[in-house]
C-alpha cells in the first residue's frame, strides 16, 4: 500500500498499487527504510529527485538542515498521531512549520512546497516513493519547480494509518524551499 498527498491538492489522497523505475544510478534506491539507514534513504531519495530534475534541465536541490528538521518532525508526528495531511490536527501548515524553523528569516522573496507519501513493504523504498510522486501531477509539479533550491527530507518508520501500523513501512515528508 502506498499513499501520498500534495500541497496543490491537499484534500486528495491517491493510492498507487505498483511502481517501478529503470534508474539505477542512485545507491540505496531500493533500500527498505529503517532507523539504522535513515541517512542512506534520505541520500537515495535526494539523488532520485535530482535525477528527475536534471532530466528536465533543472538545477539540483541541496539539502537544508532546517527543512530536514521540519520534514522529519512532521513525518514522525503523522505516524505517532495516526493522520496523513498537510495540515495537522492542531492546525499547523507547511508554512507555519517552516516559519518556526526560521528558514525564511531575512528572505525578501520565498516559495515553499511539500510532498507527503507513505508506503508499506517494498513500496516504502525511495525508488517507489519517487516513482509515485512523479506519476502524480501535483507532486511532479513540486519536484520540477525550478524556483525550489533546497529540500528537507524527513522519514518516519511506520504508517500513519493504524490498520497498516504493524506492517514494515515508512512515511516521507519533503519540504521544498527557495528564497532570496
Amino acid at each position: 500500500m502506498l499513499r501520498f498527498c500534495s500541497t496543490l491538492a491537499s484534500a486528495v489522497v491517491l493510492a498507487l498499487t505498483a511502481a517501478g523505475s529503470a534508474h539505477a544510478a542512485c545507491a540505496n534506491a531500493d533500500l527498505m527504510p529503517s532507523r539504522h539507514v535513515a541517512h542512506k534513504v534520505r541520500t537515495a531519495t535526494l539523488c532520485l529527485l535530482n535525477e528527475r530534475r536534471n532530466a528536465h534541465g533543472l538545477h539540483k536541490l541541496t539539502s537544508s538542515r532546517r527543512l530536514r528538521h521540519v520534514a522529519t518532525r512532521y513525518a514522525r508526528q503523522m505516524v505517532r498521531h495516526s493522520f496523513f495531511a498537510h495540515q495537522s490536527p492542531r492546525g499547523s501548515t507547511p508554512l507555519s512549520r517552516i516559519r518556526h524553523t526560521r528558514y525564511l528569516t531575512g528572505a525578501r522573496f520565498w516559495t515553499i512546497g511539500e510532498n507527503l507519501a507513505w508506503g508499506t513493504g517494498d513500496l516504502a523504498t525511495p525508488r517507489k516513493i519517487v516513482y509515485a510522486w512523479m506519476h502524480s501531477p501535483e507532486h511532479r509539479a513540486n519536484i520540477l519547480n525550478g524556483r525550489y533550491r533546497e529540500i528537507g527530507i524527513g522519514i518516519a518508520y511506520g504508517a500513519p494509518v493504524r490498520s497498516f501500523a504493524s506492517s514494515p513501512g515508512a512515511t516521507y515528508a519533503t519540504d521544498f524551499g527557495g528564497k532570496r
